[in-house]
């Protein structure tokens, strides 16, 4: 009965230690920092490439998620971002009866995105240097005021102005690099992503970056 006894215990504590070792993972982390969103805007012309480079203006704000990690490696991730910008533009229109004319305004402009998914991370408690990777899903609202808006003679502006407001499906598709600082901050020294809305039937390319602080 004695050894029997002693046996179980060895095998109780075994399992333990061995729980513990699957279980030494935070359960999840809350990521709060800044964002600079290159908003595809659309505004240029040339080849592909350089409508990509060319064809985005700079756009600040924040950016916060939350993961929950059912994994060690494996987490669920809720993303929200929110970018601004306040451009002037100035445009050579066609003028009435002939020859051109100009089009100038100020363009206020926010963006947000309401993401959800899956994060690939590394999320062992002794882990120092943590790449992670995620594939983000959900949706977008994209906000434009027009202001100070001035039509040369022989353009015709009316109807333009005013605000202009939409909600479209979007997605983020990225990662970066966070450096333990303590068993409770890491910093977030780069995020990536490629972040593709689908306004008014089309696609916007958009590449958003961020840096900040993650708690666990």
């Amino acid at each position: 009965m004695r050894k029997l006894f002693l046996a179980f215990c060895i095998s109780a504590l075994t399992g333990l230690t061995a729980f513990a070792q699957i279980d030494d993972y935070k359960k999840g982390e809350f990521f709060i920092g800044y964002s600079n969103n290159q908003v595809d805007t659309g505004i240029a012309g040339g080849d592909e490439f350089s409508e990509f480079v060319d064809e985005r203006e700079s756009f600040h704000g924040f950016n916060v998620s939350g993961v929950y990690n059912v994994h060690r490696y494996v987490g669920i991730k809720g993303d929200i971002s929110g970018t601004y910008n306040n451009t002037d533009y100035a445009f050579s229109v066609p003028a009435s009866p002939s020859g051109t004319g100009t089009v100038a305004f100020e363009a206020d402009s926010s963006l947000y995105n309401f993401l959800a998914g899956v994060q690939i991370k590394d999320n062992s408690s002794d882990a120092r240097i943590k790449p992670f990777a995620h594939v983000l899903g959900g949706a977008a609202h994209g906000r434009v005021k027009i202001s100070n808006l001035t039509c040369s003679a022989g353009v015709d502006c009316t109807g333009f102005g005013g605000t202009i407001s939409e909600t479209a499906g979007a997605a983020a598709f990225g990662g970066g690099l966070d450096l333990k600082v303590n068993n409770r901050v890491d910093v977030r020294l780069i995020q990536v992503d490629y972040n593709p809305i689908w306004f008014d039937g089309g696609r916007t390319d958009n590449v958003r970056f961020g840096i900040g602080l993650v708690f666990k």
